[in-house]
Formats: structure tokens, sequence, C-alpha cells
């Protein structure tokens, strides 16, 4: 098979840990037969930078001319510590999801079992850890009308949902709660929020179409409080944009590191894949950030968006054998213990392919 992916590699260690997917997914390109062209495009800091915004037209025809987008990371210290600058690096982010029609982010949290102990929760908490979040992606607060008013001393942000955007996420939740134990928690905060009532209701009318699973609604604040006492006690949740975000960030220190976790952003157009760290900045060029994220990111991607699963578990074997035998950055290691580069996990994991 041949794919076209585009390869957004974006700011910080994002062009790092991207070049080692890339060698893992040419390494399994070659031993299944497969051929992958990659295009690279700007995105981020880099593109504002070279042309003077975050996600160029040019990027967004690429991704739309390819089966899959695989995505680094973006932000920029530069950025982050100037709130009066107009151009920002997340805004491509942003712009990017809408364009794409990138609704659904698939957020999946599990263990490893040779790291067990590097989590900061105790071992019988997370032990059988696996539980997906699928987060809205293009509405609520971050795409809600916001300004200043009052001569700039007061500031507004509205979350704004649609019934028709929350039946879209809610649909992807049941039918991946149907591939897995047919439990579904909606999170909301119906207590307090209007558009959580909305997100409510409509998961409730839904329920007849899938009677095989179980729905259980409870309120922001008290998963952000299971999420560390009983992890294993979730499979699929489904929330909206704001609250994602927060609570899957939360969940991914469940594994030990964010450099761990992959990705997928889904929905009308090209699907796209990354790790969920962000852009790193303090470790940019030094060649120790952690790329299995990314890895693992690029086995989503041979599995979801082109149907190889053979491919994509090969993938994950090869990263449990390197975890196995603490071939490892330095944010898996002990103090005194060897770590090894970003590039040379890479070239370990692609020699046991």
């Amino acid at each position: 098979m041949k794919f076209k992916i585009a390869l957004l590699a974006g700011d910080g260690i994002g062009p790092e840990v991207i070049n080692e997917a890339v060698k893992v997914s040419d390494a399994i390109a070659k031993k299944f037969n497969h051929e992958i062209i990659w295009t690279p495009a700007l995105t981020g800091a880099c593109a504002i930078d070279a042309v003077g915004v975050p996600y160029p037209d040019e990027t967004h025809q690429i991704c739309m001319a390819s089966d899959a987008v695989l995505f680094g990371a973006i932000g920029h210290p530069k950025y982050d510590n100037d709130p009066t600058a107009k151009v920002r690096p997340e805004q491509g982010l942003l712009l990017m999801r809408k364009k794409l029609g990138l609704f659904a982010n698939v957020r999946p949290t599990f263990t490893f079992p040779s790291l067990i102990d590097n989590s900061p929760l105790k071992r019988e908490r997370i032990e059988g850890t696996d539980l997906v979040f699928l987060r809205e992606l293009t509405g609520g607060i971050y795409f809600g009308e916001k300004g200043r008013r009052d001569g700039g001393e007061t500031a507004y942000d509205n979350c704004v949902y649609t019934r028709a955007e929350v039946q879209r996420l809610a649909k992807k939740g049941f039918e991946l709660a149907m591939t897995r134990s047919k439990k579904l928690c909606c999170v909301d905060k119906a207590n307090v929020l209007e558009t959580s009532r909305l997100w409510r209701e409509t998961v409730q009318a839904m329920e007849k179409d899938y009677p095989e699973v179980t729905v259980s609604y409870e309120f922001v604040d008290a998963v952000a409080m299971r999420l560390v006492q009983w992890p294993n006690t979730y499979d699929v949740l489904i929330t909206e944009n704001l609250f994602g975000d927060i609570l899957t960030d939360e969940a991914s220190v469940i594994s030990g590191s964010m450099g761990l976790m992959p990705s997928a952003s889904v929905g009308e157009h090209t699907s796209l894949y990354e790790p969920i760290h962000g852009s790193y900045p303090q470790a940019t060029g030094l060649n120790i950030a952690n790329p299995l994220a990314t890895i693992l990111s690029a086995a989503m991607m041979f599995e979801d968006a082109f149907g190889l699963k053979e491919e994509a578990e090969a993938i994950r074997n090869v990263v449990n054998k390197s975890l196995e035998q603490g071939i490892v950055t330095e944010d898996l290691v002990a103090k005194g213990v060897k770590a090894y580069k970003t590039s040379e996990v890479g070239d370990w994991l692609v020699a046991n392919l």
C-alpha cells in the first residue's frame, strides 16, 4: 500500500521526536511492503517566523491532500511570555482543527507493566487502567466570542455549544464504548452550566440507540478526583473542550510520563496523530526528549487511519520491549542510571523491528 502523510514537526522538540517516528514508520513500511510519501509543512511559531501566520494555506492544502497528518508540537517561550501578542502559535492549532473538521480528540491512558512504579500514584490504584477520553475539539470556550470591555478592565470568553456538536462527539463515544467494555461516562458541570445541561440531555436522548452501553453522568470536579483515586474504574469518557483539555493532562501522569501517551484528532477530513506533550522548549536541540509518545501516535495512525492492525501492534510490541530493557530517555530512568538519547531510542527500535 502507498500512503501520503503530511509531516508537521512544529516547534521545540517537535522536529526531534517526529524524526524518530518517521524512522520507525519507514522501518515498518519496509517490513510490511508499504510505501510512505512524506510531505513536510510549516505550523506554529516556525510558520509565524517564516510566513507570518501559524497555519499557512499551503500547509492546509498539504494536509487535505494527505491520508493522515503526523504532528509534533507547537509553542515558543517568546509567545508564552507575551500576553499582548496578536499572532500566537496556538492559534495555528485551533485553526487547523477547525479547517480540517477535527472535532474529536481521542486520548488513551494506559499503564506499562515495566513502568508502573514510575507513576506518582500507588500501584494498587492504577493497575489495569485502560481508559479513553473523547474530547470535543472545535466548540466551547476556546472558539466562543472573546474580548475586553470597560477600557480593557473586564475580559470575557463565551462558551457555546450546539446540540449537533454534542451529538457527533457523543456518537463516536458510544461507538467506541461498543468496541470495548460498553461503559460510557459523560463528564459535565450540569449543576451550574447551561452548556453542560445541553450535553447531558443530548446524551440521555441518545441512550436508547445504544441499549447495550451503560452510561454514567459525573461532574467534572468529581472525575478529576476519581482519576487520581481509582482511574481503572473508567473506560470511555466524553466531555467538552475545556474540561477535556484539563482532565486528559491530569490522566497522562498515570502512566509515569507525558512522553508516553499518544493521541489522535479525527473528524470530517484528514485525521491527525500527535503526542500529548508540548514543545518542551527547555529540551530543544538537546537530544533528550522522549520520542515514544510520537512513535505510539504513529502506531495509532497505522491502525486507525490505514486499518493496519498488525503493523500497529509491531510498533507497540517493540516499544514495550524497549521499556522492559531500559532503552529509554532520561525522563524514565532513576538518577545515576544510563539514559539514552532521543535518536538512540529511535535507532534501537528500528534495529529491533
